[in-house]
């Protein structure tokens, strides 16, 4: 797979994909990763300044705070000395100092004592010029000289008898304390320049915090900090690159797989597979287009078999619609074809019959319920166009589809599909110009299509089709029978022809032949048929036809069989009857023409309003006049000659018989005459 899967440089010049995800990885972890630097180093100066800053502040504070301690002290000793006999002065002071309340206390001479000042200005100017050594620095009213030297912080107490100076020498010792305090280097001076890479704060002496002092803090080695945040930056740039190529050929690495996988299966291979990597969303993709291809080739099998199967039918449709005009055999193809070809469960072909208008089943396949019966049952079923889908097809000519099972007398069903079928327009100009085309002739209806939803489309176009070629094999059954009943029948009388004459006299001499009944044969032919032309014309010899061909067809049963055998002369065909039942069969005729003349066309005034006719009628009998077909015939149309040589208007029987007759069988010396005959067994008369 591996090998299979190396594919060239793209063309023009485009970047892959796996770059343009390498890019945008990198983009979005560097891009951040920089700004991030540039923040950091900006916020480390500002954090190291305010930092340096609030150091500085808590310093100053805490100094300030150590200072007041400092004079709060001194003025409590020199309070202490102040307040004691002079006898325990001594003492008291030798007392402070060792416990380390002052390192000086200086004690005024009686007659130097000065009353309390009102304010602390006054008090140190009320102070003897010997009361403080050169360089104390009076807490409550600092005062330094520019550029002399402080050595000790003071406080005075004041009684009536004497002035108590209390002092704490400032040395190096005092300023490390107040560094350790603050935290910070302390430098006696407000205006010491503090050292490289440290940050300084000058302190200007003020009652409370009476020493000028310099506070002096490290701002740190930011140096070597932004040394090594390039160094993170390079780091986790490399990183980037390295994470970046690795989630690029991960992430590319499945989906190239795909796509040389949908490349083969576009290329017809669907045995093609993508592997599996990993369980996440690529591999879950994966999963999913090798089930799609599975499917697909599931779907491809069954629409090849579909096909081959559609094949199949259709060239049985074709071999069946060009070897058989018989609807019986046409229809059922159709339907079967047509249901396979949409994948419907049941299916259903009316067609509308000539005689009535309304829709006569005449074959189904699937049907459930009422409709679920066999073939001769199911032709009996009826239905009124105009009433139902189907009904509403046939009217209309528009097809219909949807849901739901079809109300009242049609099959019930969860879908259908109705198509009507017509029959295909004439394809010669002129006819169709004269001919208007034909209606409906019937439905094609599908039920339930399997495995699937509702018919669409699709199906209505090919049960279009469908419906297309049952409008042609029913138009060209119905154009073939009609060819046919014209090629056979009279078109002047509508009594069959004589080639069909001899078709069915040929049939039933063989059918009764073979059951061992007989056939009587009537031979007819009109008296003075050539006058009736010469006097009224042929139009009134064809009407006076015409009437004659009808009252033969009013006196024969269903079974019986009436021909124009050509001119004025016609042949009938009694299956199963007997000599005398012929005979009763001519008789009747005789008295049908001879008691009611045919009326004349009345716009004719100078002609009778009817016209008398009469008939003569040869009678012959299978098997007595004859052995077959041809000498039955030609037997009764001796007999018809003797009709008329004996006068017209009658009727004979044959008096030849045919020798295949036992003896005694057929007495022909009975059944000559004219006249009433004796009474004979008549089948169906």
């Amino acid at each position: 797979m591996s090998a299979s899967l190396q594919r060239g440089p793209l063309p023009g010049g485009c970047v892959t994909l796996r770059g343009r995800l390498t890019s945008a990885f990198l983009v979005v972890v560097l891009g951040p990763v920089l700004l991030g630097s540039i923040f950091v180093a900006l916020t480390v100066g500002a954090v190291s300044r305010e930092r340096t800053d609030e150091r500085l502040d808590h310093a100053a504070s805490t100094v300030g705070a150590a200072l007041s301690s400092v004079c709060r002290q001194l003025q409590a000793a020199a309070d202490a000395v102040a307040v004691v006999p002079p006898g325990d002065r001594t003492a008291v002071k030798e007392q402070l100092i060792v416990r380390g309340l002052a390192t000086a206390i200086q004690v005024s001479a009686p007659d130097q004592t000065l009353s309390a000042p009102s304010d602390s200005v006054a008090r140190a100017a009320a102070v003897p010029e010997n009361a403080y050594e050169a360089g104390w620095q009076d807490c409550a009213a600092p005062e330094t000289a520019p550029g002399a030297e402080v050595t000790a912080l003071s406080a005075a107490a004041y009684t009536d008898d004497v002035t108590v100076v209390a002092a704490q020498r400032v040395d190096p010792a005092l300023l490390d304390r107040l560094g350790e305090v603050s935290g910070v280097s302390v430098a006696l001076g407000a205006g010491v320049v503090p050292p490289e890479g440290s940050a300084g704060r000058g302190l200007a002496a003020e009652p409370g915090r009476p020493l000028p002092l310099t506070l002096t803090v490290p701002t740190g080695e930011p140096t070597l900090k932004y040394a090594v945040l390039p160094l993170i930056v390079l780091v986790t740039a490399a990183l980037a690159v390295l994470a970046a190529r690795w989630l690029a050929h991960s992430t590319t690495r499945p989906l190239g797989d795909l796509a040389w996988a949908a490349d083969r299966v576009a290329n017809g291979d669907l045995d093609t597979r993508v592997p599996i990597p990993r369980p996440d969303e690529l591999g879950r993709l994966a999963g999913t287009f090798n089930r799609m291809t599975r499917e697909l080739q599931s779907y491809v099998q069954a629409l090849t078999a579909s096909r081959d199967q559609l094949r199949r039918h259709l060239a049985i449709l074709g071999d069946t619609l060009s070897s058989t005009h018989d609807l019986d055999r046409i229809l059922p193809v159709i339907l079967r074809t047509a249901m396979t070809a949409t994948g419907a469960r049941a299916g259903l072909i009316l067609l509308a019959d000539p005689g009535d208008g309304r829709l006569a089943a005449r074959c189904g396949a699937g049907l459930t319920g009422e409709w679920d019966v066999g073939g001769t049952e199911l032709t009996q079923r009826r239905l009124v166009p105009g009433r139902g889908v189907l009904g509403t097809v046939a009217a209309t000519g528009a097809p219909m589809r949807g849901p739901g099972g079809p109300a009242g007398d049609e099959p019930a069903c969860e879908s259908y599909l109705a198509v009507p079928i017509c029959a295909p327009p004439s394809s010669d100009p002129l006819l169709a110009e004269i001919e208007p085309e034909p209606g409906v002739l019937g439905v094609l209806a599908l039920y339930d299509r399997l495995g699937g939803p509702d018919f669409d489309d699709a199906d209505m176009r090919t049960l279009r089709t469908f419906a297309g070629q049952a409008g042609v094999a029913v138009n060209n059954v119905r154009v073939h029978e009609e060819a046919q009943r014209l090629s056979l029948t009279d078109p002047l009388t509508g009594l069959w022809n004589y080639r069909y004459l001899r078709e069915v006299l040929r049939r039933e001499v063989e059918r009764a032949n073979r059951f061992g009944r007989m056939l009587t044969v009537l031979v007819l032919d009109l008296d003075h048929f050539k006058e009736v032309n010469d006097t009224y014309g042929h139009a009134a010899g064809d009407l006076v036809l015409g009437e004659f061909a009808r009252r033969i067809r009013v006196g024969l049963r269903e079974v019986d069989v009436a021909f124009r055998q050509g001119g004025e002369e016609f042949v009938v065909l009694l299956p199963e009857t007997d000599a005398y039942g012929g005979v009763i069969v001519a008789e009747r005729l005789g008295a049908a023409v001879r008691d009611w003349p045919v009326p004349v066309d009345p716009r004719r005034p100078d002609l009778d309003d009817r016209i008398s006719i009469t008939v003569s009628i040869g009678v012959a009998v299978f098997p007595e006049h004859g052995s077959t077909a041809q000498e039955v015939l030609e037997v009764a149309d001796e007999a018809l000659y003797a009709a008329k040589n004996s006068g017209r208007d009658t009727y004979r029987l044959a008096e030849r018989v045919s020798p295949g007759v036992p003896e005694g069988q057929f007495d022909p010396a009975t059944t000559t005459s004219g006249g009433p005959q004796p009474p004979r067994q008549a089948r169906g008369r």
